[in-house]
């Protein structure tokens, strides 16, 4: 049985609602969802109030609905997410990492925009990086064949992709 656009969202919303705050988006943009992911880490002697460190992650992951995925698509909407996650990014002491993931899901894709999605390599290290950096993260889902690609920033979000879109689970198990 061959999935749909609408499926494979569907699958990932309700793999990512565990550990991502899920905000539907209406607007006219094929951006159907945003997931915020946030962490906040830190480490004390005794008391919180003798604290050595502490570190604030967080993850923008985008969802992208288009049909048929070109490279002026591509360019349109990964310059359009960057501008909104780099908005949402509040660097500052404590803040280490955040990571802006547009998941792009298509029933096809050009091949010049899947090598452009491929060699993109976007970063941004805040105050030398004293108040961390920020990475850019993408990956492409083709419904038709089944394949994802992503850039080397997106490697892991293509495995966790390929786990959760086309793993069978085993019989007996939950």
């Amino acid at each position: 049985m061959q999935d749909t656009r609408e499926a494979v969202i569907e699958r990932l919303l309700k793999s990512y609602r565990t550990y991502y705050d899920i905000h539907m988006l209406d607007d006219e943009t094929p951006i159907t969802a945003r997931c915020d992911f946030f962490e906040h880490s830190e480490k004390y002697v005794l008391s919180r109030k003798a604290e050595l460190w502490s570190a604030d992650n967080e993850e923008f992951l985008y969802l992208v609905d288009i049909p048929h995925l070109t490279l002026e698509l591509y360019e349109k909407w990964r310059a359009y997410i960057q501008e909104d996650g780099m908005q949402r990014i509040k660097p500052g002491p404590g803040h280490m990492a955040s990571y802006i993931t547009p998941v792009f899901i298509c029933d096809t894709c050009d091949e010049d925009a899947r090598k452009a999605l491929k060699k993109c390599r976007i970063s941004k290290s805040f105050h030398f990086s004293l108040h961390g950096w920020m990475d850019h993260h993408t990956a492409v889902v083709q419904v038709a064949t089944g394949q994802i690609d992503a850039n080397g920033g997106g490697r892991h979000t293509a495995k966790i992709l390929k786990k959760i879109l086309y793993t069978k689970k085993k019989k007996g198990s939950m």
